[in-house]
């Protein structure tokens, strides 16, 4: 077993101060480009495209997901699964797409602009499941992240039954790596997670089960604010310091944007995952403070460009 410390000191300490933009405009601009991965020899930004659903208060969902690709550097795409009304004090009402009209967003965007890597979030239903990994086989996508929204951190189911099990055989044997929490991990695993040990154990189980690399979040309860990746040949620690901060809405659907974000730039899964960690430090550690309830994150901390490279 590796152990890879990653406190994101850096990552807290530039949130937390004014930071200088510097440079010329034409450096910041090529910061953000790439060789295009076809070879047609031109400058083109990597892409991502998120497939989730909408949270009218912007702290979660697709408006997280676009904001953080952003910071991160590539451009932004989305596939909506899902309208929802909710601030920080909680949702009250959820309206569904059709499962054509998915299918139709997501013709529309591998048929022009083909994306480097796919974050999928909550999808409630089967029908849209099954759509998702119909299209995601169609089109060969690439650096499929799947955060497997299934049961809140308290252990409230969030979906179905029917659609967990339409999620475990239809999307997760698709995805390059999965993140899910404790309670996800040991639905997953159907073993019960009590120790950073057992967490290793619950990687491994769900890696052979699915054959997807596996980013178990410890969260609060299990291991602070360290996580676990297995990719089938070693497990390796993320170490985080905990960042007192209540504001804590999107922090997954941040984390797993972030991560398909540094695969759309051609980095490798452990890199991606330890500059996604970085990342969401610093966002949290900006303290915005907002709403009535558990507020958002400063995506936007690190506007000037710290992660677009």
């Amino acid at each position: 077993m590796r152990h890879a410390c990653f406190f994101s000191l850096g990552a807290v300490n530039a949130a937390r101060r004014k930071r200088s933009t510097g440079g010329t405009t034409f450096g910041r601009y090529t910061k953000l480009m790439r060789i295009c991965p076809q070879g047609q020899g031109k400058d083109q930004m990597r892409t991502a495209l998120t497939i989730a659903g909408s949270d009218s208060s912007g702290g979660a969902g697709i408006q997280a997901d676009i904001k953080t690709m952003t910071a991160n550097g590539v451009y932004a795409m989305s596939a909506i699964t899902a309208l929802t009304a909710q601030n920080t004090t909680g949702v009250t009402g959820i309206m569904e797409v059709t499962p054509p009209f998915l299918a139709e967003q997501l013709d529309c965007i591998f048929t022009d602009i083909f994306p480097d890597a796919v974050k999928t979030g909550m999808v409630s239903s089967s029908g849209l499941i099954e759509t998702i990994a119909s299209k995601l086989r169609q089109y060969g996508a690439r650096n499929i992240v799947v955060d497997p929204v299934m049961v809140a951190t308290s252990g409230a189911r969030l979906i179905s039954e029917e659609a967990i099990d339409t999620l475990k055989k239809e999307l997760l044997p698709l995805a390059a790596v999965i993140t899910p929490n404790i309670p996800e991990a040991e639905v997953l695993s159907g073993m019960t997670i009590t120790s950073p040990q057992e967490m290793e154990e619950a990687a491994k189980v769900i890696y052979e089960r699915y054959g997807c690399a596996v980013l178990c979040k410890g969260g609060h309860r299990v291991s602070d604010a360290n996580d676990l990746l297995f990719d089938g040949s070693e497990a390796v620690w993320f170490y985080g310091k905990r960042i007192d901060n209540p504001n804590t809405h999107g922090t997954g659907c941040t984390l797993s944007s972030a991560i398909a974000s540094n695969l759309a730039k051609g980095y490798d899964l452990r890199t991606s995952v330890q500059y996604a960690k970085n990342y969401i430090s610093g966002a949290l550690a900006a303290m915005l403070d907002l709403g009535k309830g558990s507020g958002p994150m400063n995506h936007a901390f690190a506007i000037d460009g710290e992660y677009k490279g």
